[in-house]
């Protein structure tokens, strides 16, 4: 080497070692600050890292604006149950947030529409029960009330079954048994005596009869996601009325309808012992379509169609049905291998943990209908093309759920 360039070499190489050194140095001295501590339960891990996601209750589902709507009542109905089992006041005072800034002193709901007759809109009716239990605040109570009045007033099908909402006329979907009859039933048997209050629970049951009769395929066992009296829409089969496929978070919900309402209908209801029939072909039919994984598929009977894939939202579903029937009783003890196969199945497959401690619930279908405006046909292309996205509420709250009920 030429004489002139060793002593550059020298200090280019002497400096580049101090450089890395003091990089090595300041990077061995930095901790990362834990927003969730990894020593607590999957239940209260996930709970703490919605609240790091969404510090505002009212934008949970990543909205840009405060609303009322199903998916903040899902998440904060799943972190009562957290904060009952572990006492942490940052879950509470988060769930009142909620509450207190969507609900008026007179009890009416902000952003909410009675007229709109949407069944969603119902399930943050869980949470406000919830608060007005805590905190016997009349403005709760108030709100209850409004939501009873929706569902005395909701269009329905000839036979009694709630339209999804007034612009969906005669389509009962599998979504909506969930967001308005675990609701109705506990405020029923709270507020409601008599036959007023055996109106509203044999009502309850019917809706449950009715998709029975008309969205389950008797073959497989399986439901499809809505039905159209009218076989008026285009995703409705003109024969049947039916849509054409048998969507995973669909099914999830009138899974954990099915397991939700049984806590509140009375054990004498002539209903009741169908309901828990229901509930047992249920797990019957999407155990045999749970994958070698533990997790299911996002069009649940076609696993090997290019292009579908192994979906969050419906794995946690299926996964807390399962577990909670089991644990009350309503099916037998060796579903709960399934629903451990299936949180195991959530771990692994769609779990992955931040720096700071904080859970992502990956692969989550953002978003699913029938209908509407651009229009949704319920094909297998349609659901399998939908935003896949990670931390959709309508996964975390799930999640929550079936960690509750597998102590996870």
């Amino acid at each position: 080497m030429n004489k002139i360039y060793l002593p550059i070499v020298i200090l280019l190489f002497f400096f580049c070692n101090c450089k890395e050194a003091s990089k090595g140095k300041n990077a061995a001295n930095t901790s990362v600050e834990m927003s969730v501590p990894t020593n607590l339960k999957w239940s209260e891990r996930m709970a703490l890292s919605e609240i790091h996601r969404f510090p505002d209750p009212t934008l949970l589902d990543f909205q840009e604006k405060s609303r009322w709507s199903y998916t903040n009542g899902l998440v904060l109905q799943a972190m009562s149950r957290v904060y009952t089992q572990t006492k942490n006041e940052k879950l509470y005072d988060y769930i009142y947030d909620y509450g207190n800034r969507m609900i008026n002193s007179d009890g009416s709901i902000k952003t909410y529409k009675s007229s709109n007759y949407n069944l969603d809109m119902i399930k943050s009716g869980d949470v406000t029960f919830y608060l007005y239990q805590k905190t016997k605040e009349p403005r709760f109570k108030a709100a209850m009330d409004t939501l009873h009045r929706q569902l005395e007033g909701q269009p329905t099908t000839s036979e009694g079954g709630y339209w999804h909402k007034k612009r969906y006329p005669y389509q009962m979907w599998l979504d909506g048994v969930f967001m308005a009859e675990p609701f109705h039933a506990k405020y029923a048997m709270e507020f409601m005596d008599g036959v007023e209050a055996e109106k509203v629970l044999d009502k309850i049951v019917l809706q449950f009869d009715l998709i029975e009769k008309h969205n389950k395929d008797p073959k497989t066992g399986l439901y499809y996601h809505g039905w159209d009296e009218s076989k008026a829409q285009r995703w409705a089969d003109k024969e049947t009325g039916l849509s054409e496929n048998f969507w995973s978070r669909g099914m999830g919900w009138y899974g954990m309808a099915l397991v939700d309402v049984l806590d509140y209908l009375p054990k004498n209801h002539p209903g009741r012992d169908r309901i828990i029939g229901y509930l047992n072909g249920y797990v019957e039919a999407i155990v045999k379509y749970q994958d070698k994984t533990g997790a299911w598929y996002q069009v649940l009977n076609l696993p090997e169609k290019e292009g579908n894939y192994l979906e969050a939202t419906g794995t946690s579903m299926f996964t807390y049905t399962l577990a909670k029937g089991v644990n009350n009783g309503y099916i037998p003890k060796e579903y709960l291998d399934y629903a451990k196969k299936g949180f195991e199945g959530i771990i692994e497959q769609f779990v992955t943990i931040e720096d700071n401690g904080v859970i992502n619930l990956n692969k989550c279908c953002g978003v699913a209908g029938l209908g509407g405006d651009p229009y949704r046909d319920g094909s297998f292309d349609y659901y399998i093309n939908e935003i896949i996205r990670s931390n959709d509420p309508k996964g975390t709250g799930p999640f929550i759920f079936a960690a509750l009920e597998l102590d996870k």
